[in-house]
């Protein structure tokens, strides 16, 4: 039988061994690619890179430069769903980030942590049904605030759609991608924009939509952390593809089981990647459900930077005709 000391020191050097693959693989980012049938038949297919979760300082050079080198992908849009910043001092790496992006279609939407500067918080709270409720009020009033406004102002300088609480619209080439989005639903920033008027979304100078596979003009909703009512506010308003971030995949997983938490209340199944709302399982044939796509997104806190058996990670989606 072995003896105490040797099972005490076995189960520490895995856990030293364990600790220090997720500090590595925290490092290793990967870009995903998935094919979403979400367009009518006829349409050209486009693409979208999807960016979130940053949570940059000035230690995170490497994730700026692995972000900047994703132009090479060309895409038609970039969306980014918010949580840029950890520290104030993430504002400058950030622009440089997005720079290569700048003359590209996007929109964005802003997560809390592109609001409030990230604190210590014990890791143990994620296991809580809902984390927040084991924070204090008034720490949590006292958090720093984060210049945001330069968050938001860097985007929108480079024409990118705010989509705070807002509807919108790009053009792509000679054809038109409705939007609409919500601010981070997470700190109940998020109230659902009121739909567009007849006039405003179909005026006689107006640019011919992108149909989705129901032959409706394409809309793409943009969330920070895909909470349920938010998602299906979104169904219900006939979004075809919705992004969200916030869940980091889980962060910490266990192999063959998956994700411990999502830290909103997005079942684990879908707390990351591309999946249906709100069936999980849906007739393929049938258009009613929506497409969701929630990232795992690129960093994490400054005092946890781990992860494991969830790389970081963009995605660049190619939508496709559905037949």
């Amino acid at each position: 039988m072995p003896r105490p000391a040797a099972v005490l020191g076995g189960l520490t050097a895995a856990g030293v061994g364990v600790l220090g693959y997720a500090l590595l693989e925290a490092r290793m980012p990967v870009l995903r690619r998935l094919d979403v049938p979400v367009l009518d038949a006829g349409e050209e297919p486009l693409t979208i890179l999807h960016l979130s979760d940053l949570h940059l300082t000035d230690r995170t050079e490497a994730r700026v430069a692995w972000v900047r080198d994703l132009a090479r992908t060309q895409p038609d849009v970039v969306v980014n769903t918010g949580d840029n910043l950890s520290f104030a001092n993430g504002l400058e790496p950030l622009q440089r980030a997005l720079e290569p992006f700048a003359h590209l279609p996007g929109a964005f939407v802003m997560g809390d942590h592109d609001y409030r500067t990230t604190v210590f918080k014990l890791p143990t709270r994620y296991l809580r049904r809902d984390p927040r409720s084991g924070d204090d009020p008034e720490q949590e009033a006292a958090v720093e605030a984060l210049p945001w406004e330069g968050v938001r102002d860097l985007q929108t300088a480079a024409g990118w759609v705010d989509l705070t609480n807002a509807r919108g619209s790009l053009t792509i080439g000679n054809r038109r991608l409705d939007l609409v989005g919500v601010d981070d639903p997470h700190v109940d920033r998020d109230m659902f924009p009121a739909p567009a008027t007849e006039s405003a979304s179909h005026g006689p100078d107006a640019i011919a939509p992108i149909r989705d596979r129901a032959s409706r003009p394409l809309r793409l909703g943009l969330m920070h952390a895909p909470y349920r009512r938010v998602l299906d506010a979104m169904a219900g308003d006939g979004v075809g593809l919705a992004f969200a971030g916030h869940t980091h995949g889980g962060q910490l997983c266990v192999p063959g089981y998956g994700a411990l938490v999502t830290n909103c209340d997005l079942d684990r199944g879908r707390v990351s990647g591309l999946s249906r709302w709100p069936d999980a399982e849906p007739d393929p044939a049938d258009p009613a459900d929506m497409f969701l796509h929630v990232s795992a997104g690129l960093g994490t806190s400054p005092y946890t930077p781990v992860r494991l058996a969830c790389r970081p990670e963009a995605t660049l989606l190619t939508l496709r005709p559905a037949r």
